[in-house]
């Protein structure tokens, strides 16, 4: 194992990990390098298995440093840009969504719509999330500012005859490509569709009233009409866009949703009181990081240059509003950048609807993996190969266990086939032989009882052969279920791996070194997935037990009282309590109970 270098400066800065081929695998930064660092270099107990790994891959650390934190978050950034190190998380933008791009390097230029790579000298605005009502929007804004919406070789083409389209004559097109406006005005239009999109409506809604009242001032009634109808489309136009706060407000409002190794980070822009982009990073966790340190290092690739930087950021809550994030917004912007928590009011609501989109965010890929074929088929295999399994386990079954201090044990059983779960071949096991706490006896019982079907129900739909049994637990849970494997003769038929709870690494039978799975990869996903199912549905089983419990009714044990003698028990007493305390000689007044089975019921109450 690596060993603790000597000499580690007090200072801010970055570390690198290499491997013995000198690659860089893990990039960190650091307020103070020697604290930080020495951290990793103690006691293997007190570190995550994670951590563990990356310290056994390690041969050489060495820093860089910077003259304080930020210059080190920003090294980081470049480094991790550089090297790509598989144990740091990755981040990705989200493309899925189109911007408008207005293309700055043409004295005539047509606004489109756009979901590729940005390109130097073009304007992008957005991205926008709802496309139909972008498409109105843009139709709407070509009336009020009446840009080219044509294609290059349609605008040459009408510029050769010298006569304009269809949309000159209705309004929709200034007319540029037969000189019926020139540069200067079509560069006004033009300003005007980005003050828009920038959220500036109030200020375009001014222009319009004026020219409007202008032009009926001078009796130039076909202008004020021209300009009356513009208004209209405008606030047509403004009304596909949220008005979330007053007209005054111009900040962003940031969003995080985590779930196992994924998380999104969600930026809201507001300006001028309306939502008029948002921006979306996906996160592949790798080092169990917060979401304090995932927007740290997200902050670096949403804020680029100073125009992107309004004056305040609105954070979901408190311990997110870092010094580090503050310094480093208002060292891009050059000017005090203001970093707070939403605690109540429209800015709260506003935060709410961005942590939504997020999980949304997390939600959609979740299903775009599951709809694809080809990824869920690199899943398989990826697993397989991970596992060293003779071929990629179609069906992979999955056990969780549930319980409240020890009572009411629960066992789920979900499956999975073909990476898509199997909902009809969910079981749950109630466990009877083991009582008190105990973890591993209730595992090697359910296991047990889900293989003693091997035989018996080799062709029943419901108890197929599994190809992969995966125990959420560590190594003791997977000596249970091997245990249980053995004692029905079925050792080296069954294919077991077990998934360390907070770590998410599989261990398999005969070895103590643990498996990781690549960070990011569509194995590690289906298998967070397929345990997280297992939780849901060992849970969900859980509390419909324990309400049953909660709300069982002693009369319900006793012979002889079924439901319609218990509801007339019930409606001459009132409840149990009542039934418990009366007599022999008042339980046998009512209708449908004899004197034998007003006995038994005396009789019950008395010994409980």
């Amino acid at each position: 194992m690596l060993a603790k270098p000597s000499g580690i400066p007090r200072q801010s800065g970055c570390y690198l990990f290499r491997n013995e081929r000198g690659a860089v695998i893990y990039v960190g930064k650091a307020r103070v390098l020697a604290q930080r660092l020495s951290s990793y270099f103690q006691h293997r107990e007190g570190q995550s298995q994670r951590t563990q790994l990356l310290m056994e891959e390690s041969t050489s650390v060495e820093w860089i440093v910077t003259p304080n934190e930020l210059d080190a978050l920003i090294l980081e950034n470049e480094l991790i840009k550089e090297n790509q190190p598989r144990y740091n998380m990755r981040l990705k933008d989200d493309k899925s969504f189109p911007f408008v791009a207005l293309d700055s390097r043409t004295p005539f230029a047509a606004p489109y719509t756009t979901r590729g790579q940005h390109v130097k000298g073009v304007r992008y605005f957005g991205p926008f999330v709802d496309v139909r009502a972008l498409r109105v929007t843009m139709d709407e804004l070509l009336q009020a500012f009446p840009l080219r919406s044509c294609s290059k070789h349609k605008f040459n083409y009408q510029q050769r005859i010298n006569r304009p389209c269809l949309l000159y004559d209705i309004g929709k097109c200034s007319g540029p490509c037969v000189g019926a406006i020139d540069t200067e005005g079509y560069q006004e239009l033009s300003s005007s569709w980005a003050r828009f999109f920038e959220g500036d409506v109030r200020q375009l809604r001014d222009l319009l009233q004026r020219q409007m009242d202008e032009a009926s001032a001078q009796k130039h009634y076909e202008a004020a009409a021209k300009a009356r109808d513009g208004l209209a489309a405008l606030e047509r136009a403004a009304s596909a866009q949220s008005v979330v706060l007053d007209d005054h407000s111009n900040l962003d409002v940031i969003a995080i949703a985590s779930e196992g190794s994924r998380a999104a980070v969600v930026r809201f822009r507001v300006r001028f009181g309306r939502i008029i982009g948002r921006t979306v990073h996906l996160v592949d966790r790798s080092m169990d990081e917060d979401d304090r340190e995932i927007l740290e290092n997200a902050m670096t690739d949403m804020y680029l240059d100073a125009d992107g930087v309004p004056g305040a950021v609105v954070v979901e809550r408190a311990s997110l509003a870092t010094p580090l994030i503050t310094q480093y917004l208002s060292d891009v912007r050059g000017k005090a950048v203001e970093v707070v928590a939403a605690q109540r009011g429209k800015r709260r609501r506003v935060v709410d609807l961005a942590v939504h989109d997020a999980q949304a965010v997390i939600n959609r890929d979740s299903l775009r993996r599951q709809a694809d074929h080809n990824v869920r088929s690199r899943a398989l295999q990826e697993l397989g190969a991970a596992l060293s399994l003779e071929q990629p386990p179609y069906r992979v079954e999955c056990f969780d266990m549930s319980h409240l201090q020890g009572t009411n044990y629960v066992g789920s059983m979900v499956v999975f086939e073909d990476a898509l779960p199997i909902k009809s071949d969910y079981r749950h096991f109630n466990v009877k032989e083991v009582l008190g706490n105990d973890d591993v006896g209730a595992m090697e019982e359910v296991v047990r009882r889900r293989l003693s079907h091997w035989e018996e129900h080799q062709g029943s739909s419901k108890f197929r052969r599994p190809d992969l049994i995966i125990i959420d637990g560590g190594l003791p849970q997977l000596h249970a279920a091997e245990k249980a494997a053995r004692s029905l003769d079925l050792s080296g038929l069954v294919e077991f791996a077990a998934l360390a709870k907070r770590e998410e690494l599989l261990y398999r039978p005969g070895s103590s070194v643990p498996i990781a799975l690549e960070r990011g990869s569509e194995s590690l996903y289906l298998v967070q997935r397929i345990r997280d199912e297992a939780h849901r549905f060992a849970i969900g089983t859980h509390r419909v037990r324990r309400k049953m419990e909660m709300t069982r009714n002693p009369l319900d044990e006793i012979e002889g009282v079924g439901p319609g003698k218990k509801r007339a028990l019930l409606h001459a007493f009132g409840s149990a309590r009542g039934v418990s305390r009366a007599s022999a000689s008042d339980l046998v007044k009512v209708e449908g109970i004899s004197a034998a089975l007003a006995e038994r019921i005396f009789g019950f109450f008395r010994k409980a």
